[in-house]
């Protein structure tokens, strides 16, 4: 009886001999256009999908961030971007004094006994990836958007050689995410000792959204629909709105309908989305093979959305629900079969992972655990997501609304039940003071201006004298909005 007893207590906290595992897939730049998740009619994700139907998938999560290493840092350091200052795909978070010790989700886990692998991009760019950083055990390869035509397929506004997109002739062997791919597979196949946390971050549908024939053919022209818009859109917005994404090397929807281009991006957008699902099939299959299957969990996340002609853009950097929705999925022990509206933050990545392991939190966590959505999708969640871009621009998104706040004051307001497109901004119709009011509180109390190092996609707005400044140029209330990019 003793002994029944101790081993009861021991699985209570979470100290039992053997540890699961953690399968941990990265996705760059996928917004919700995955079968489970219903963003687009299309969508072909079968391996992602029956994972889904396996575990819970959070069909209302978002991003702390619409862009790579703001949201990337803030996931894995279990902090808001506001409470970092980290905003722009610069800087890399252990350059800051303050942060340069902070335990890091990898390093939580390797003191809990874990083995850390990473391949690809799961850090931004290349930041976390020299063996000095010490941000993980074992390092696969990069992420890269090779192999490259020699030429670009697409004369965007922008000469940038990753703003690029089409059918490209190439092996898929060659591809980056595929060798990223077979990397986690050869980890497995050589049967590591666990427990083990495996992530692995795909480049792709990232630009240049490069697909062969094979993913194409998935899409036919004949039968992909482009996504909805309204032509107006953008005309009760605020102006601030167009701060937030004001010169970008991705091009406006305009440029994409002038150049024909806007079809061709769409199914590349799907193709590469259909290439990477196939990718971690590739890793899933691997998983059963190798008897890991039932004593691993998987988390497949995004780091944020991305529009394709919604509200007039393509790209991210945006407060709504297409640059901040994004996949997210556990599956594995400790975790029931569901399908989840209640709003979910990638920052709860974290504290989540702590509590299926048995892993007590670190104190400086701000996220909170999904575990009560994990046994009960319709758990209920008070807090919404809340999502930052640049100072003092937030998007706070509950079970039914969405509310934003941009630095200058200016709001919008939209009942995502009513007008899932976001179509229509209720700011200023009466009737919703209480819903205003209670999104508002959640609104954070201190937004820190941006870290040191800072750049890339920076706007800061200066409450006194009105100034706005992107990239470091002043943008003046007069100048035209630009329409190409």
């Amino acid at each position: 009886m003793k002994i029944i007893l101790l081993s009861l207590l021991l699985a209570s906290v979470g100290l039992t001999a053997e540890k699961p595992n953690i399968l941990f897939i990265a996705i760059d730049d996928q917004n919700d256009w995955i079968g489970c998740l219903g963003g687009h009619p299309d969508a072909k994700t079968p391996h992602i999908d029956k994972l889904a139907s396996r575990g819970t998938v959070f069909l209302n999560a978002h991003c702390q961030s619409p862009l790579c290493n703001s949201s990337r840092a803030s996931l894995m350091m279990g902090l808001r971007p506001d409470s970092t200052g980290i905003y722009g795909l610069g800087p890399w978070f252990r350059k800051l004094d303050e942060f340069k010790d902070l335990t890091a989700l990898p390093q939580h886990l390797k003191a809990h006994g874990y083995t850390t692998y990473s391949g690809g991009k799961i850090y931004h760019g290349n930041y976390g990836r020299k063996p000095k950083d010490q941000e993980f055990d074992h390092l696969g390869p990069g992420a890269t958007g090779a192999p490259f035509p020699r030429k670009k397929l697409v004369d965007t506004p922008s000469k940038m050689k990753l703003v690029d997109w089409g059918l490209f002739p190439h092996k898929d062997e060659d591809k980056g995410d595929y060798k990223i791919a077979d990397w986690a597979v050869k980890t497995l196949d050589s049967k590591p000792e666990g427990p083990f946390f495996l992530s692995a971050g795909f480049f792709l549908p990232h630009v240049p959204c490069f697909a062969t024939k094979k993913w194409f053919d998935l899409h036919p022209e004949s039968k992909t629909t482009l996504p909805l818009i309204k032509r107006d859109d953008r005309a009760d917005t605020p102006r601030f709105s167009w701060y937030m994404h004001w010169a970008l090397p991705e091009p406006r929807l305009r440029w994409l309908e002038e150049h024909h281009e806007w079809m061709n991006l769409t199914r590349s957008y799907l193709a590469c989305t259909s290439f990477v699902d196939a990718q971690v099939g590739r890793l899933l299959n691997a998983l059963e093979r190798n008897g890991y299957a039932d004593n691993t969990i998987v988390v497949i996340w995004s780091d944020h959305g991305w529009h394709i002609g919604e509200k007039g853009i393509t790209g991210k950097n945006t407060l709504w629900d297409d640059g901040t929705r994004v996949p997210l999925i556990f599956a594995g022990p400790g975790i029931n079969k569901g399908r989840s509206r209640q709003p979910a933050e990638l920052l709860d990545i974290y504290p989540t992972l702590c509590q299926l392991v048995g892993a007590k939190s670190p104190a400086h966590l701000e996220g909170i655990s999904l575990i009560p959505q994990l046994k009960n999708a319709n758990a209920n969640r008070e807090r919404p997501a809340i999502t930052t871009h640049n100072h003092d621009n937030h998007g706070i998104r509950s079970q039914n609304w969405r509310y934003i706040r941009y630095a200058d004051g200016s709001e919008e307001l939209y009942d995502m039940k009513k007008d899932p497109n976001e179509w229509n901004n209720l700011i200023g119709k009466p009737g919703y003071e209480e819903i205003i009011a209670g999104h508002k509180k959640w609104i954070p109390k201190t937004s820190r201006q941006p870290a040191p190092g800072s750049h890339s996609r920076i706007l800061t707005y200066n409450s006194e004298t009105k100034e706005v400044v992107w990239e470091g140029q002043q943008v003046l209330p007069t100048d035209a909005i630009p329409m190409d990019r």
